[in-house]
């Protein structure tokens, strides 16, 4: 066959674009295959306690089961797939809810009533183990600025029970404290606070951090704010004897100046890069980002039109980093305006009316971030707690018979594609469908088995790399 181009010619500019295309692949790895907790609860750094994580679970778990007696309620409150077939009398609900318990998973599948009761089983046996996957001891709004000495009292206190749950094993799988920004008028008082805590921590804990630990960083709107807390991160690493690179920080998107700088550029990228590979996800904040809108209170909701358009710069700007994005949170808490245990039956009334409304609210946020792929968000109170994992199993669930068919087909085309020894696209088109069912499993929406439906072994997802897994059986052929 007659060819126009040399080869050495051809070899030579492939090369040079092969330089270029591995530069790009540095910069856009894609998701990384770590898991990311669906959700972050913020807490007051002076309330927090040891045990604060299994009291907020059990807290949750009341809250739900108090204003969700059973499956029915929480369908026809959210509206669920199926609520219009179920049964309206206790007498009636009592009946299906024994016929579904005795039925074989596969048998309940075809029911209307699968996935309210799924969900709500699921819900449950969630906020009983693992209610909390990621908790921030809050610095920042959650603890106000009070006088120094009170702040670096909280700082030791603080750090001396998270060492305790430590210990105790009684913290969340991913942990972290939220300093003050790194403002002009705040910058002293925010590297005061980071010293005082992560020093009293690591005393108390022989130099060890917890797992998955990390530093947020709030208010950020110059490189320079995350390049001060990368050299501060170097220098107490340092002095207690940590590896280089240990410290892992997170930033706040909460100013417009963050998604478009001075030169009407968006920076995010560049704000990221500043952290030298220690930052690892970008938060929004809703109300501070409104508010830099000049939207005003009544209006600063996560539903607003300028959080979209934030959320999408966002995501143009970091999509395939591997940087783990995170939505903001409902201010609208499920909570019933009448307290005590001698409440009329009107006044009950009253507070589940709230409750289910709150409810509302917050599931169709939550639906409205992982539509909008960002798969993490904030909680501020136990009692949200029931509908981050609500409108998470929903959207998994509601996805799953698709999802797999699709994965289990292109596991069959990845693994012959293998064949020609160029597996990066496979791997990288492949990644994405894996993910979507680490983020299922390890958020409790399916199950093992129903993970390896995909044609994966269990040993091939936990490796959490498709690259590998396709390495894995070209080497079999």
């Amino acid at each position: 066959m007659k060819l126009s181009i040399p080869q050495k010619q051809r070899d030579s500019i492939l090369n040079e674009l092969k330089t270029a295309n591995i530069a790009f692949q540095h910069i856009y790895p894609g998701d990384k295959p770590e898991r990311q907790p669906v959700h972050t609860v913020y807490g007051g750094a002076n309330l927090f306690k040891s045990d604060s994580m299994p009291k907020m679970g059990q807290a949750a778990l009341n809250s739900f089961l108090n204003n969700a007696p059973n499956f029915v309620v929480l369908a026809q409150v959210l509206e669920l797939t199926g609520h219009k077939a179920l049964p309206k009398t206790p007498a009636q609900i009592k009946k299906l809810q024994a016929q579904l318990d005795k039925m074989t998973d596969e048998k309940r599948k075809s029911h209307p009533a699968w996935l309210p009761y799924t969900v709500y089983k699921k819900i449950i046996a969630k906020l009983q183990h693992e209610a909390i996957e990621d908790f921030r001891i809050d610095f920042e709004d959650g603890f106000g600025n009070r006088p120094d000495d009170e702040e670096d009292a909280t700082a030791v206190a603080a750090a001396t029970e998270l060492a305790k749950g430590m210990k105790n094993k009684t913290i969340s799988p991913f942990i972290g404290i939220r300093i003050k920004p790194f403002t002009e008028d705040l910058k002293y008082r925010g590297v005061r606070t980071l010293d005082i805590f992560l020093t009293t921590l690591l005393e108390k804990t022989g130099g060890k951090l917890p797992n998955n630990f990390v530093v947020m960083l709030p208010k950020v709107t110059i490189t320079q704010q995350v390049e001060t807390l990368v050299k501060l991160f170097e220098i107490i690493e340092k002095q207690n004897g940590l590896a280089a690179g240990t410290l892992k920080m997170e930033m706040m998107v909460e100013a417009t100046q963050a998604v478009m700088d001075s030169e009407g550029k968006n920076p995010l990228l560049k704000l990221i890069r500043a952290g030298k590979g220690r930052c690892i996800a970008a938060h929004f904040g809703t109300y501070d980002y409104t508010a830099s809108c000049n939207i005003t209170a009544k209006y600063q909701t996560m539903a607003h039109p300028v959080c979209d358009f934030a959320h999408h710069m966002t995501r143009v700007a970091l999509g395939g980093t591997g940087i783990m994005l995170s939505d903001g949170a409902t201010n609208v808490m499920p909570i019933g305006p009448h307290r005590g245990d001698k409440l009329t039956a009107k006044q009950k009334s009253e507070n589940t009316a709230v409750v289910h409304n709150a409810w509302k609210l917050a599931y169709g946020h939550t639906m409205h971030s992982l539509i909008n792929g960002f798969y993490q968000g904030w909680d501020l109170n136990p009692a949200q707690l029931p509908m981050r994992y609500a409108a998470t199993y929903v959207f998994f669930l509601e996805s799953y018979e698709d999802a797999a068919v699709r994965l289990k087909h292109f596991v069959g085309k990845a693994a012959q594609a293998t064949l020609s020894g160029d597996i990066f696209d496979d791997a990288a088109t492949g990644q994405g469908l894996l993910n979507y069912f680490l983020k299922a499993m390890n958020c409790g929406a399916i199950t093992e088995a129903e993970g390896i439906a995909t044609g994966l072994t269990l040993d091939e997802i936990q490796s959490r790399s498709f690259y590998k897994i396709l390495e894995g059986r070209r080497k079999k052929k």
